[in-house]
């Protein structure tokens, strides 16, 4: 057992309290003072200079990416693509072209894009063709007349398994909280949530199956999917047209010319920039919705 010697140890300790063993006057209180300082000194907001360097900094990381980006596009331009098409895209071209007319072409679009959603496949593909085949345009009014079939029969098929489709989703409460959203609040919060749902990376198939499970209206599901699904429209006839344009420059044995790489280059570039800006702003306003109608879930 260790014994202290009272004639050092009440010394310190009257020269840490004080003299008069008042605590507010001892180091202690000091110290706890200057702690205090220092962290009110690192909660300050940054100078105006160390704001302007973050912001020139984002910027030349944005600039270094997507010259990359661009960098790696000129690169699979020149290369990789023209054998890429000649062993793959342009013998399909062919087959489609010499065994199809384009009317047959445009019923089996059309019956692609209202079938495979409800048979778990994807339509990208023959958002692809329709832009090869018909551009912006027909393409455009080929693929949205099937689109509200392609989402209305998973829609009535999927109410006959309702009950199954929210056990299933009880198993994932996490992902289905984002679904579920859509089905609260009004007519027009749900006509947002739904577009809002089919612009974010949320699988499309899938939820043409479990939106019934939310009990979302009919009319603000089909016309918030018609709204949603016009930018992944554009995006992928847009894909398809670029297709197109390569396997032309490749068959034709011709490389492409410098303005025409600049501005596939460009419009690839842009295509990503747009679906990226989509995709975040559809996720940030999904959380904002979600946070909005959580009290009327409950």
């Amino acid at each position: 057992m260790t014994y202290y010697d009272e004639d050092k140890v009440v010394p310190e300790l009257k020269l840490m309290l004080g003299e008069d063993g008042d605590v507010e006057k001892g180091d202690y209180v000091n110290l706890g003072q200057r702690n205090a300082g220092s962290c009110e000194a690192d909660d300050s907001p940054p100078s105006p200079r160390r704001r302007w360097r973050s912001f020139v900094w984002y910027w030349v990381k944005l600039a270094l990416l997507f010259s990359c980006l661009g960098l790696l596009a000129g690169v699979c331009i020149k290369w990789v693509w023209p054998y890429f098409m000649d062993k793959e895209i342009i013998p399909i071209i062919n087959w489609e072209t010499a065994t199809f007319s384009p009317p047959i072409l445009a019923v089996l679009v059309f019956i692609t894009i209202a079938l495979f959603p409800t048979l778990l496949l994807p339509s990208t593909p023959s958002m692809w063709v329709a832009g090869m085949t018909f551009g912006y345009g027909y393409g455009f009014l080929l693929i949205i007349s099937g689109v509200p079939i392609g989402v209305s029969l998973p829609y009535f098929i999927g109410s006959r398994f309702h009950h199954k489709i929210q056990g299933w989703l009880e198993k994932y409460p996490k992902k289905a909280s984002l679904i579920r959203s859509a089905g609260a609040g009004n007519w027009v919060h749900q006509l947002r949530a739904v577009t809002l749902i089919r612009i974010s990376p949320f699988p499309y198939i899938l939820y043409n199956y479990c939106a019934v499970a939310t009990d979302v209206k009919y009319v603000p599901y089909i016309l918030g999917s018609l709204i949603g699904v016009i930018p992944e429209i554009f995006v992928a006839m847009y894909t398809g047209i670029f297709i197109k344009t390569l396997a032309d420059a490749s068959y034709d044995r011709h490389s492409l010319s410098a303005p025409q790489i600049i501005f596939n280059v460009l419009g690839f570039l842009a295509t990503i920039a747009t679906t990226v800006i989509f995709t975040i702003y559809a996720k940030r306003q999904l959380k904002k919705l979600k946070s909005e109608e959580e009290p009327l879930l409950e």
